[in-house]
């Protein structure tokens, strides 16, 4: 029986997660990247980036130990294609890091920091499921914003309204 460790643990839940935000990704228009709901609201090209970057924060947790909102490069996508593919790449490299972490570094702490000040620090274990979290969560977002323009919602845990045949 293989031992699993939290990475892996982590591995799985964020690999189940993955086919429908890749699926959410894909349906976002390039003509729609600056919309946003209200004046209040993300752009939804920024929300989709955000959807196709926490997995790079993952990746940032266990090998870097730190983010700081001030440093951290944002990907500049111009098309969903490149957005998409991103995306594929950050969930490469987070494959790769949370295969080989141990459950020992995975104690270690994570700072977030802003301009070189600690916010907060935590285990990087509580990040990486707050991660998870995250990204669920503005995948939901998406799926709002993709709604309010008429673009069908796809399949996330069950059928959507655009995927049922009953």
């Amino acid at each position: 029986m293989e031992n699993i460790t939290l990475g892996k643990f982590f591995l799985k839940e964020l690999e189940e997660e993955a086919p429908a935000s890749r699926k959410c990704l894909e349906r976002v228009p390039e003509s729609l990247f600056t919309w946003k709901p209200h004046e209040k609201s993300m752009q939804m090209g920024y929300l989709a980036l955000l959807v196709a970057e926490i997995p790079k924060w993952i990746t940032e947790i266990v090998e870097v130990s730190e983010i700081d909102f001030a440093t951290f490069k944002h990907f500049q996508p111009k098309t969903i294609d490149e957005l998409v593919k991103h995306f594929e790449d950050n969930l490469k490299a987070t494959r790769v890091a949370l295969q080989n972490v141990s459950d020992k570094a995975l104690s270690e702490p994570f700072h977030l920091k802003s301009n070189g000040k600690v916010l907060f620090s935590s285990p990087k274990s509580d990040n990486i499921g707050s991660s998870i979290n995250h990204l669920v969560h503005h995948r939901g977002q998406l799926t709002v914003y993709l709604r309010l323009n008429n673009i069908a919602v796809p399949s996330i845990y069950g059928p959507s309204a655009d995927d049922r045949n009953f």
